[in-house]
């Protein structure tokens, strides 16, 4: 059996889901944002000075051979947020099966997008 690494996982997907048009950034949960906030005195870095790979989240399904991978992402105003987010969720699970399927390891994906904010000319966004 192929040994799938989640963090590979996280990479491809956010590559996939960075190259959609009107996406400009993929946020992380707020627990990894606050834990980044924490650590930053300490290392001297901004709180959002976060891989982009943090707005991705990849786990096994439940009772499953499958993955689920959520992704939370920005996107720029004056595009359809629905088209938006749907050609993230089927560019995300097309490169997903892709790199699983590479690897001998055909498995059940799912993926979950969430729209966390629209940024405006205004967010510099």
């Amino acid at each position: 059996m192929t040994l799938i690494r989640t963090t590979t996982l996280l990479g491809v997907a956010a590559e996939a889901a960075l190259a959609v048009p009107g996406v400009t950034g993929l946020q992380p949960r707020l627990s990894r944002r606050l834990a980044a906030a924490a650590a930053s005195p300490l290392r001297n870095a901004t709180p959002y000075d976060t891989s982009p790979k943090a707005g991705i989240r990849a786990e096994r399904a439940p009772g499953s051979s499958g993955w689920h991978i959520e992704v939370r992402c920005v996107l720029a105003g004056g595009r359809r947020t629905l088209d938006v987010a749907q050609n993230v969720h089927d560019r995300v699970a097309a490169a997903v099966i892709s790199h699983l399927a590479a690897l001998d390891a055909v498995e059940e994906v799912t993926v979950e997008v969430t729209v966390t904010r629209i940024a405006t000319r205004r967010d510099g966004g």
